[in-house]
């Protein structure tokens, strides 16, 4: 994912992963998560309801390698971590299970694979992206994926995109209010 046209197959592709079913159930919960996430990128430093700060920080670090900062921004500069946060106090809640063993199985896997490293946020890039790789098929990161692209496309109006730096990213014109025509086949009907 070095170039911004190979994230932005990547956003796409995986935005067009998540059902339709699955974002209408959960609808509510989510404009919840996005209005925390607003609240939370606001100048104060905010708490978290879930994580701990410990936590947040090792949760933060696999997002900013699912969508990492090169020359555009990235996961953590849309601070999605916050997004995932209130989702796992809202309606991701039945998640928090997952995020705590796979919390617990991350350090434990750092430990087995980087002997002395303290935590996961601690290693390079690369030992990141190498330990990420291991448990890519875990029902953890796929979770934790999913929770980081929602984060990073959902409506900067709730939170989550700050900046709209996923929108910018895939190239969404967020006007959601158009004038008429709206398409070419009304230029044909003009004032009939």
């Amino acid at each position: 994912m070095d170039t911004p046209t190979s994230r932005r197959h990547f956003l796409v592709s995986s935005a067009t992963g998540l059902t339709s079913l699955w974002v209408t159930t959960h609808w509510p919960g989510i404009l919840s998560a996005q209005a925390h996430a607003k609240h939370a990128t606001g100048s104060e430093p905010t708490r978290f309801e879930f994580f701990s700060p410990e936590q947040a920080t090792e949760v933060e670090a696999i997002c900013a390698q699912i969508i990492p900062t090169d020359d555009t921004p990235g996961a953590r500069e849309a601070r999605v971590i916050y997004f995932i946060d209130r989702a796992l106090t809202t309606f991701d809640s039945d998640k928090q299970p997952q995020y705590r063993q796979g919390i617990l199985d991350l350090a434990d896997k750092t430990c087995a694979m980087f002997p002395g490293a303290a935590k996961f946020s601690s290693l390079t890039s690369d030992q990141q992206i190498e330990l990420l790789t291991a448990i890519e098929k875990t029902d953890f990161f796929e979770t934790v994926r999913v929770h980081t692209v929602l984060g990073f496309l959902s409506n900067p109006e709730y939170g989550g995109n700050r900046d709209k730096i996923g929108w910018k990213l895939i190239g969404f014109e967020d006007n959601f209010a158009y004038e008429p025509p709206f398409g070419y086949y009304d230029a044909n009907h003009g004032g009939e």
